[in-house]
């Protein structure tokens, strides 16, 4: 993927991993010092990554100059990803990551709860039921509590329960809650160790004609509680209107493909109060709240200092304004409220540094490291202006691990020094810290108050630099990075990661056996450690045989690595397990896998989980052998194909020729193909072509918005937005001597159970005689839907159309599904 550069505002994209320093420009060091002089703060809540309003978060942060944020309930974790095969916690971690992307963008902050994305749900009561309710809510008034927002803004309306996604509504029923306990002491009150009850002034809805129906009827809205602007703001110092900006944020929601091109002129938004008053000024969402330095103690004469900074600034010599900036930073330590106090701190430390042109760095040697391990970090420390700038001492924490040069700065003579940093022995390692215990359907597990609503980790280890800047004493932390020079992209940086001192992974997580024969595995180790010794071991549910049970191993060099092989036969009967993999080394366990997730559009993503290997014993008979597959969105249904004895090739759409696909003995399109392959509108009459003379061809759901062709089926077929999202709904079977439910494997009702997720998703409502409906399902208290399925004959093939969601059932190896599949593959055979 390319790296674009949009424009200097974006300082900290010129560098796609988060971990690259930032380096303001003159402008945006004075862009900081006019947010400096706002003390007002608005909070956007919603459910999932991409619920937001990339336009408001960047109006108020770059046009308001407010402390602007996003809560999102949760992490995306139940979507769909088109950029990968990730699903699920992985998704989450993608996700998360495209999240804080977006606020780079425009400015906002970004929080989280703990309440897992389980899949779409109809009902917020179902949401609140799978979700731990009391739990989230206790979330929300924490992370509200914490960031003390002025005015809390709804993405959705918490008086509409059933119009749309479960999630959403639930946001808003949560955020109206908790805007009513937050100031309560007797609410959450293990909460108030840590932060003090508070009370935001307003609470908004963000509507639109949207929510009304259209434009005619949002006109007839009594608008008498709305409050109206227009965010089409544009930005000479960046060279951006406000939704060119904040169409570039949501274009960092890549993985649900949310690319967005940038508009120019009046953007309006709309927000109905809820509770509060009403501002006074129309279009001033902060009218008749104090955002000026005097709202806190102690603050009035630090709001006429910085008025001065403001005023007097000199674009040419930013530098020029350090001397009143210390002032106002020494003022600042003395105020008596915490939270203003920490915020401002940080925010004028940031302010001096890049004044002052001061780089510091702290770089490791290598990308990783393990507990109890020595590191070299370089360090470099310069000062480009003409104050006077003492290098007192750089700290690396944790540890104890210092260098006290006392140096003075010279005008941009650059110091350098390595130092040698013992990493300790009990340092966590790296990992997303709502993963690092088992959670539920609906929750994740935090146990450190602390932590939650944090987007990421905090940083495990960090170089704090002490100076003296004309002799007041100030420090800047930095973390420590891991950066190389690479021969296309220049200067790159990685994050530095703490993790297990020896590695074990299998090539695959799931193995499938379709019959009783015996498989080889590999299991990998990899040792960062030099001349590593010990002990592999594998477990698994009684009636697996593992031979050898342990193997020895020895690796010589630090960065090296081995497979060992093991022999898996499977019980005779139907049957699942996890095999487990425990090395001991020296009187330490190792059990855990190491994985990255990289994307270039986000920060690597490191992954520490349970070595394991999900082993699947499978009842099932199949017919045909060669499967094509054109991929559509990403999805493993190749792979999982594979993994029951069919040889499956991937045909790349634009190679699509009727000899090509005559060698199949049944072509499957990968899930939204006809969303997101656009060259399907010109092979799509060879797809049909091919079925007619004989192929079996299966389409795997699509979205009925955006398809490339009006001719998906050789019949007439419509999609809907019908889906059945309980996995354990009831399945009746309309044809039971149809094929597809008896040859080669004979389905029961006992090939629906242990369903994950949903059953699935855009289901057709309406379709032709042709068309034979194999399944009945539907949620509670809604009617039937009989759409998941259809088979229809076509000349001497068959076409087959399902919304059933084997995406996700396959990863997870749900054994009715493999069965239903392998009937629909060997239909006509």
């Amino acid at each position: 993927m390319r790296k674009l550069i949009f424009a200097a505002f974006f300082f900290c994209l010129l560098n796609l991993n988060a971990q690259a320093p930032e380096k303001w420009t003159s402008s945006q060091i004075y862009e900081h010092i006019e947010k400096l002089n706002f003390l007002g703060s608005v909070l956007y809540i919603a459910a999932h990554p991409d619920d937001e309003n990339t336009r408001l978060i960047s109006y108020f942060s770059n046009k308001e100059n407010a402390r602007a944020a996003y809560l999102s309930l949760t992490r995306g974790d139940g979507g769909q990803n088109l950029i990968g095969p990730e699903l699920r916690e992985k998704l989450g971690v993608i996700r998360t990551q495209e999240l804080l992307a977006a606020r780079r963008i425009d400015g906002g902050q970004q929080f989280f709860t703990r309440a897992n994305d389980f899949g779409y749900s109809k009902t917020p009561s179902e949401t609140l039921e799978i979700w731990n309710k009391d739990e989230v809510l206790s979330d929300v008034v924490w992370v509200i509590r914490k960031f003390q927002p002025d005015v809390i803004i709804n993405r959705f309306d918490h008086r509409t329960p059933g119009s749309t996604h479960g999630h959403h509504t639930s946001s808003a029923i949560l955020s109206v809650e908790a805007f009513d306990l937050v100031n309560d002491k007797n609410a959450y009150p293990e909460q108030l160790k840590f932060v003090d009850a508070y009370q935001p002034k307003r609470l908004f809805f963000n509507t639109s004609p949207w929510f009304y129906g259209g434009d005619e009827e949002f006109e007839k809205a009594d608008k008498s509680k709305m409050l109206s602007f227009d965010t089409g703001t544009y930005f000479p110092q960046k060279g951006l209107s406000n939704p060119e900006i904040a169409a570039l944020s949501r274009s960092k929601h890549k993985s649900q493909g949310f690319g967005s091109s940038g508009s120019r002129g009046t953007q309006m938004e709309y927000l109905e109060l809820l509770k509060g008053e009403m501002p006074s000024a129309e279009g001033d969402i902060f009218a008749g709240i104090n955002t000026s330095w005097s709202r806190i103690e102690g603050g009035e004469e630090i709001g006429k200092i910085l008025k001065s900074v403001q005023d007097t600034y000199d674009y040419s010599d930013p530098q020029k304004s350090i001397p009143e900036l210390l002032k106002a930073y020494q003022q600042i330590q003395k105020l008596k409220n915490g939270h203003w106090k920490e915020i401002k701190t940080q925010e004028i430390k940031d302010i001096i540094y890049a004044a002052a042109g001061l780089y510091f760095e702290a770089a490791a040697e290598s990308s990783s490291v393990n507990p109890g391990e020595n590191v070299q970090v370089r360090l470099e420390a310069i000062n480009r202006s003409d104050q006077n700038i003492i290098l007192n001492e750089i700290n690396i924490q944790p540890g104890n691990a210092n260098l006290k040069p006392n140096k003075t700065l010279k005008f941009n003579e650059d110091f350098n020094e390595n130092l040698n940093y013992p990493i300790p022995e009990e340092i966590s390692y790296t990992n997303p810290y709502w993963l690092n215990e088992p959670g539920t359907t609906g929750m994740y597990a935090v146990k450190d108050q602390k932590l939650i609503g944090q987007p990421e980790n905090p940083s495990a280890t960090n170089a704090i630099f002490r100076v003296t800047i004309n002799r007041i004493p100030i420090s800047f932390e930095k973390l420590i990075v891991y950066k190389f020079n690479d021969n296309v992209f220049g200067e790159t940086y990685q994050s530095f990661n703490i993790v297990p001192s020896l590695a074990i992974s299998f090539n695959e997580d799931l193995l499938i056996f379709s019959n009783g024969d015996a498989k080889e595995i590999l299991v990998n180790l990899t040792s960062n450690q030099a001349n590593t010794k010990g002990n592999l071991k594998l477990k698994a549910k009684t009636g697996w045989n593992i031979a050898p049970i342990s193997q020895e191993f020895s690796i010589a060099q630090a960065g090296g690595s081995m497979a060992l092989k093991f022999k898996v036969t499977p019980p005779k009967d139907q049957n699942q397990t996890d095999l487990l993999a425990e090395a001991e080394v020296n009187g330490k366990t190792y059990s855990s896998s190491v994985s990255e997730i990289n994307y270039d559009h986000i920060p690597n993503q490191n992954l520490i989980t349970p070595a394991k290997l999900n082993l699947v014993k499978l009842n099932i008979t199949k017919k045909g052998q060669n499967i094509g597959y054109i991929e559509g969105a990403g999805d493993v249904v190749p792979e999982s194909l594979e993994q029951i004895g069919y040889k499956v090739t991937k045909i790349q759409p634009s190679s699509i020729s009727l000899q090509q696909l005559k060698k199949f003995d049944a072509v499957v399109m990968g899930i939204r193909a006809y969303n997101v392959v656009d060259e399907l509108q010109y092979k799509q009459s060879i797809l049909l072509e091919y079925t007619k003379q004989g192929g079996t061809l299966i389409i795997q759901y699509n979205t009925n918005r955006g398809l490339v062709t009006n001719e998906l089926a050789p019949f007439s077929l419509n999609l809907s937005r019908d889906r059945v999202t309980e996995e354990d709904a009831k399945v009746t079977f309309l044809a039971p001597e149809h094929p597809i439910l008896n040859i080669p494997n004979k389905l029961t009702q006992k090939d629906f159970k242990g369903w994950v997720q949903e059953r699935g998703l855009y289901f057709p409502d309406s379709w032709s005689q042709e068309f034979t409906p194999i399944l009945s399902m539907h949620d509670k208290d809604e009617p039937v839907r009989n759409g998941s399925l259809l088979v229809a004959p076509y000349g001497e093939g068959y076409f087959i159309y399902t919304g059933i969601s084997f995406f996700r059932q396959f990863p997870e190896a749900v054994p009715g599904a493999f069965r239903l599949f392998a009937n629909m593959l060997s239909i006509g055979k």
